[in-house]
């Protein structure tokens, strides 16, 4: 048995008795892997919010609300769940990615609905990542690479848009009916080792006549841009945001050409 005296202060002294084998569990304890389990990891946020927020503060933070909603619902009924809300960013899981992306075009189809009555540069539209990987759970939330893939792969996602890992495009194979446009190996901060990524979008209904008269596939007839976000060089990381909006800026200026189609 080891006792230890506590320092001297102005209340009275007292002594504290540490059992060995009981500091030994303790370090051990702390020594131990966490637990971790497989999920589908998706996680949202507003592009253009802080310039849609100084337009209309009140208005936007509404449509906000209403759009929260409406995205807790999607994830409800998929079988997902929210873990949290940070400002107009949203983080949920789970089990199966194919409920995560099904939820994820859920999702788009019905906030560009919402969106049909205002003009491009009004328009509340998320960007939506989307990764499969290990997670840790711990007071009702989620951490882990997992988690922050997800993160990076949304800020490669376009306004309005959906953004996989290679991981999620494995594990859903055929099983939807969408369109993948790959976007390569990314780098992206703070994960490290580039992340595989594809852009997704719900598959077209081909209309063999339209490619009778073109004599082109309709999925090549609408030009398409994909815009990646810049890399700071200049090993400041306060300018990380710079570097962001020039990307952000880019993407809703493209997003206002009619018949251009922005990845």
């Amino acid at each position: 048995m080891i006792t230890a005296k506590a320092p001297l202060c102005s209340g009275p002294a007292f002594r504290v008795n540490i059992h060995p084998q009981q500091k030994r569990d303790g370090c051990s304890a702390m020594d131990d892997p966490l637990p971790r389990k497989l999920a589908a990891i998706l996680y949202a946020d507003v592009a253009g919010y802080s310039r849609l927020t100084g337009e209309d503060e009140d208005m936007t933070h509404k449509r906000l609300g209403r759009a929260l909603d409406l995205i807790e619902q999607m994830v409800n009924s998929r079988n997902g769940q929210v873990m949290h809300y940070a400002g107009d960013a949203v983080l949920a899981r789970f089990d199966a990615a194919i409920d995560a992306v099904s939820c994820a075009l859920d999702v788009q189809r019905q906030l560009n609905a919402e969106n049909s009555d205002y003009e491009d540069e009004h328009k509340l539209q998320f960007r939506i990542g989307i990764n499969l990987g290990d997670v840790i759970e711990d007071r009702g939330d989620i951490y882990g690479d997992g988690v922050n893939v997800a993160a990076r792969l949304e800020a490669l996602a376009s306004p309005g848009g959906i953004c996989v890992s290679e991981s999620v495009r494995t594990a859903l194979g055929t099983r939807l009916e969408v369109e993948y446009a790959d976007l390569g190996e990314q780098s992206v901060k703070n994960i490290s080792k580039p992340v595989r990524a594809y852009h997704v979008e719900p598959a077209k209904t081909s209309s063999p006549a339209d490619e009778r008269e073109t004599g082109i596939p309709n999925e090549l007839q609408t030009p398409s841009i994909a815009v990646l976000p810049f890399t700071n060089m200049s090993g400041d990381p306060e300018q990380e945001y710079f570097s962001d909006g020039i990307t952000e800026d880019i993407i809703t200026a493209l997003s206002r050409i009619s018949g251009l189609r922005v990845i």
